[in-house]
């Protein structure tokens, strides 16, 4: 087991059919850490009003969270839009978790990172939030058919876990300029407050950039398309760590050759 200092998750979406409950409790057993970040969208409250999708290995998951902050680990829990029933409880503690709005974290060599969801930077998600939910249906309308792709897959013996939805995303032109306007939203809500950077979730595309100006964006990913986590190792190093072997998330942002890359592939 590897022992980190902090550990960030973001977008589990615990109560849906897309959870890959299984590999996080891989990641969970092969990382302790002193603190542990949940970065919203943590139970998909949102789907679970269509159905509900409640497996054994999602039942394990939060009794395993339950269990670390019962062991003294710093369990910090800030709610996203999916989630967001749960603001009307912050600042409380509920089984030693803490929930709060945001939090801002130092890292082990002194930087301070804003930790919150990000759908504040989502002005969909903010002033119409009927096409969000549209899309929310649409997208699970993605993952069943990433099901049915994934039983073909298997048939003829790829192992690998590929998902439909990332594959759209990183394939669609607009999709990657909505990314990259998210990213410099919440760069700039980390610049106005004097911070090193931004931890956040939200839009299911995990990377650690540095800009030219020293801050910090960063995003935990998700447990749905790309299964990765965000650690920090005793000396304040921050890793991203791609979880179940599926293909490495899309890096993007200011002057980066993959955008341009993936941007041109769009446009030809």
């Amino acid at each position: 087991m590897t022992k980190v200092r902090s550990i960030f998750l973001s977008d589990i979406h615990l109560g849906t059919r897309a959870c890959q409950a299984d590999r996080l409790l891989d990641f969970l057993r092969a990382y302790r850490s002193e603190n542990l970040f949940l970065v919203g969208d943590i139970v998909d409250f949102w789907a679970m009003r269509r159905s509900i999708a409640w497996t054994p290995a999602q039942n394990t998951v939060v009794q395993k969270i339950l269990r670390r902050a019962r062991h003294g680990e710093r369990v910090v829990f800030i709610p996203g839009n999916h989630d967001e029933a749960l603001r009307d409880y912050l600042d409380i503690s509920f089984g030693d978790i803490e929930i709060c709005g945001e939090h801002v974290h130092t890292l082990a060599d002194g930087r301070r990172f804003l930790l919150l969801h990000g759908d504040e930077f989502d002005q969909i998600t903010r002033h119409h939030r009927w096409i969000a939910v549209l899309g929310d249906v649409a997208y699970d309308l993605l993952v069943r058919a990433n099901m049915l792709l994934s039983l073909i897959r298997r048939r003829f013996g790829m192992r690998c876990y590929w998902s439909l939805a990332g594959y759209a995303k990183r394939r669609v032109k607009k999709a990657l300029q909505f990314i990259f306007d998210f990213e410099e939203s919440a760069l700039h809500a980390a610049r106005q407050r004097g911070l090193d950077g931004i931890i956040c979730g939200h839009i299911h595309s995990a990377v650690i950039r540095e800009c030219k100006d020293g801050t910090v964006y960063v995003n935990c990913g998700d447990w749905v398309d790309s299964c990765t986590a965000i650690v920090e190792h005793p000396d304040g190093t921050l890793e991203l760590v791609p979880w179940g072997g599926i293909e490495p998330p899309i890096e993007v942002g200011e002057m980066t050759p993959r955008l341009s890359k993936e941007l041109a592939a769009c446009v030809s």
